[in-house]
């Protein structure tokens, strides 16, 4: 199909944007050209589905700008980077999302953790992009926490033909040519591209914003699944109707059936009240803090993105201040000296609020409380280890000092 065809899909333009995207992020290259492209007229503009395939429409090309789909190429492919199928398919099934306006709302979403960074420095802004700004939602959200804040009416009705496929928001679309297609990526093709793009991320991190330079880390080391290890907390807290403590018009009341012309709210659970606490002694590397900072991230997406649900206590020998994750400042981890964790824990319980659940991340070199905590404790052991201050590494004859039996143990990193 070449361009001078009427209502052609102009082939040319498209890839010379797609090399416009390329010298603009040169670190999502890769990324860029392993989407294969079809011509459909059933997508409004641009969208991708979850096996890695870019869906164009004619007129949409031929109407925009080079710059501008070089753009529109950044944005979707960002879609398949940061596995927004993957994440809306896990939303759908704990949250009951299956209406359409859900998925418009998680496409919305998605595209506000994407947007808030991913335009300026030689590539222009689509118009109509969706922004957090655009919707006067804070910047720097994850997907999860965006669906949270938002809701389908007036001030929205203009988004109402966003659709960027199936790598959006995980609802596969007519259009798409599904599991058995052509020119379909494999999941481990899916996943050697990502990890060339976190390596590039990764060596060379000056030219890319803060938000990518996370999800690299985030590849290189998946952060723990929270919210199996929560367990019981996380499924008594639960969102559903029942009972619980706030009501919500989302899942709308049972009992709406015998009202006519109302609906009546649900009550639902709220998220576990977790408190992190970690280990800033002087035998954790920087590295580990940094891997401490994404398994907090990955516990506040487990509580359902409610960053006011978890507390962060940075302690070596005594415990500072817990910080709240709600705040716009990032978590201070400070310390330097000795190791006595159960300063950490009577921090962590000390307060109006008592958390459902305490999650400790350290080497293990410290004194544990005598008595299990009146909740329940994970602890995440950091695989690097050091003793009497000095690394060793991969030395398999060192043991850390064993948490106690009521602790789950996990290792992280």
């Amino acid at each position: 199909m070449t361009a001078s065809q009427p209502g052609a899909l102009d082939l040319d333009k498209l890839h010379a944007a797609r090399l416009y995207a390329a010298r603009a992020r040169p670190y999502l290259a890769t990324a860029l050209f392993a989407l294969h492209v079809v011509a459909s007229r059933r997508v409004p503009t641009m969208s991708v589905d979850r096996y890695w395939r870019c869906y164009a429409a004619p007129a949409f090309v031929a109407l925009t700008p080079v710059e501008e789909l070089a753009g529109v190429w950044v944005h979707e492919v960002s879609h398949l980077l940061r596995d927004h199928h993957g994440r809306g398919d896990r939303l759908a099934r704990e949250r009951g999302l299956v209406g359409r306006g859900d998925r418009l709302r998680m496409n919305i979403a998605a595209d506000c953790e994407i947007n808030d960074d991913a335009f300026g420095d030689g590539l222009p802004r689509p118009a109509g992009a969706v922004t957090p700004k655009s919707l006067r939602l804070p910047e720097g959200e994850l997907m999860e926490e965006y669906l949270d804040r938002i809701r389908l009416g007036p001030h929205t009705q203009h988004l109402a033909w966003l659709d960027c496929g199936s790598g959006a928001d995980g609802l596969a679309r007519e259009w798409e040519l599904g599991t058995d297609g052509a020119h379909g990526l494999t999941e481990h093709e899916r996943d050697a591209v990502r990890f060339r793009v976190a390596r590039g991320i990764v060596g060379d991190p000056g030219d890319a914003p803060a938000g990518w330079r996370r999800w690299a880390d985030e590849v290189f080391h998946p952060p723990q699944p929270w919210r199996e290890l929560l367990g019981a907390a996380v499924r008594s807290a639960a969102s559903g109707p029942g009972v619980g403590d706030d009501y919500t018009y989302g899942r709308p009341s049972r009992r709406s059936a015998g009202v006519p012309r109302a609906v009546l709210p649900s009550l639902r659970r709220r998220p576990p009240r977790v408190a992190v606490v970690v280990d800033t002694s002087g035998s954790v590397s920087d590295a580990e803090l940094g891997s401490a900072l994404l398994e907090v991230t990955a516990i506040s997406r487990a509580v359902g993105g409610r960053r006011d649900q978890v507390t962060v206590v940075s302690c070596d020998a005594a415990a500072r201040v817990a910080h709240r994750l709600c705040a716009d400042e990032g978590i201070p981890l400070v310390g330097g000296g000795g190791t006595d964790l159960r300063a950490g824990f009577a921090r962590a319980l000390d307060g109006p609020a008592r958390p459902d659940v305490v999650v400790v991340l350290t080497d293990g070199q410290t004194p544990w409380p005598e008595t299990p905590p009146p909740c329940r404790t994970v602890v995440g052991l950091f695989r690097r280890t050091t003793s009497a201050g000095r690394r060793i590494e991969n030395d398999p004859r060192y043991r850390p000092d064993a948490p106690p039996a009521w602790a789950r143990v996990v290792t992280i990193g």
